[in-house]
């Protein structure tokens, strides 16, 4: 029953999406990195249990999205990683036609590319990303896909261009210390973006709510800050709740929590703590996620926040039920609505319940390198993809179990998608298809 109602508040799907269990969102169809699927595989290598694989020219952040028989991709080309850590390689330092951004349409039968459609040069690589890292988003009819250079774009499955928008040109250039990264949202006929900076820039940060139809703006709204230095520049995506009888669209960052109106952008409530101490460098990657009424806020590590949405107004429509020191960084959490998993850079993983944060299991080492992608928890498994391209499977449950680790040897900074008993994990070279395709 709490698993069921924490589905319901979480967000609204059709049925048809259930039974079909498409992936249309970086995090899935329940934007909370958790999939109803069942009978996935526990183990694969990179000659056993991979349907196909399709070759890729670079690595990217962004998740391939997954509709019926297509998958979409975001990708970029031009550039080489760069080693160390605070390695980046500017636009200036290649030839500007080299670095192209793009979305492929990938016939998931076949692992072949449909199509291709061209999003336009000034790719740069910051650090570990490049500007293909936010996810597509699709309905099942159009997909919209939005670049790290602020080109928001719809096709239809065919390919053919709907509209264009670029919110760099319409609204000031983006000052993200690392490149912006944050993913849409597709939510009951609206597309949302947020954009929330501040490190290289004066420019505000806001929220605007575009018409899926053509690409116009339905409102924009600014939401302020007085986060310092880079703080108020957020990699989150944002999330749908419902609250006191309404839904909300909740966005995190800036030292802050914000709860908006969805026909009006209007902020509703704000809630702080994500920064006590006013650091310079609190900007936050992991994006949140409701279970029941509870709403789980990750920030830098410390402190990790747990609220209980309410019906009041102001102050009151969120109170802290829990807060502790051991969030995650980069990877988003992810629950199964009794415990809440946490993956943090390092390899280290613990449950938690929900309700209270007491620990359940943990700090466990599930495996000894860096993990930036968020964490999927389907068929009482856990996929967690390190930086290397091992997926370590572990038990979801009352106790740490590790199942199995699966190498397919490439550099991996995409979470997994999870899609009628197939998983799709992209690496710096291929996307990988595993598994059998169940039928809907």
């Amino acid at each position: 029953m709490r698993i069921a109602v924490g589905l319901l508040v979480a967000t609204t799907w059709t049925v048809a999406e259930v039974s079909a269990e498409n992936w249309p969102h970086w995090r899935g169809p329940r934007r909370d990195g958790s999939s109803a699927e069942s009978g996935l595989p526990t183990r694969w290598s990179t000659t056993e249990g991979v349907k196909w694989k399709l070759a890729l020219p670079t690595w990217s952040g962004s998740t391939p999205v997954i509709w019926g028989d297509r998958i979409f991709l975001s990708t970029a080309s031009g550039g080489e990683r760069a080693e160390g850590r605070f390695g980046r390689q500017e636009t200036g330092d290649l030839d500007p036609e080299a670095q192209r951004l793009a979305l492929w349409c990938v016939d998931r039968a076949a692992g072949t590319l449909l199509w291709k459609r061209d999003l336009g040069g000034g790719n740069l690589q910051l650090y570990k990303h490049n500007m293909s890292s936010p996810s597509p988003v699709t309905d099942g009819k159009q997909v919209f896909v939005l670049t790290g250079t602020g080109i928001v774009r719809a096709f239809d499955f065919e390919g053919t261009e709907l509209w264009s928008r670029d919110l760099q040109a319409d609204y000031g250039e983006f000052g993200l210390n690392w490149g912006y990264a944050s993913s849409p949202l597709l939510y009951e006929g609206q597309l949302y973006v947020q954009v929330l900076h501040g490190m290289k820039t004066d420019e505000p940060s806001y929220l605007v709510a575009l018409d899926p139809a053509d690409g116009s703006t339905r409102w924009r709204v600014e939401r302020p800050t007085d986060a310092p230095a880079e703080s108020p520049d957020s990699y989150t995506t944002p999330l749908p709740v419902s609250r006191g009888g309404r839904t909300e669209i909740v966005v995190t960052g800036g030292d802050y929590v914000t709860g908006h109106d969805p026909a009006t952008g209007e902020e509703l409530w704000r809630a702080g703590g994500m920064n006590p101490g006013k650091e310079g460098n609190y900007r936050v990657i992991a994006s949140p996620i409701v279970v029941d009424d509870l709403l789980v806020v990750p920030t830098r590590v410390k402190p990790f926040q747990v609220f209980r949405l309410q019906a009041g107004q102001g102050a009151d429509a969120a109170a802290r039920v829990w807060t502790n020191d051991e969030g995650p960084d980069v990877p988003s959490p992810v629950s199964d609505g009794e415990r809440l998993y946490l993956l943090r850079d390092n390899g280290v993983m613990l449950c938690l319940d929900v309700e209270s944060g007491a620990v359940i299991w943990g700090p466990e080492r599930v495996r000894a390198r860096t993990f930036s992608a968020s964490p999927v928890l389907a068929d009482g498994k856990i996929y967690a993809t390190a930086e290397d391209g091992v997926t370590s499977v572990v038990k979801a449950g009352a106790a740490f179990e590790l199942l199995a680790e699966n190498d397919l040897g490439g550099y991996t900074l995409s979470s997994p998608a999870i899609s009628e008993g197939q998983i799709f994990i992209r690496t710096d070279s291929h996307l990988y298809c595993i598994g059998e395709r169940s039928e809907s």
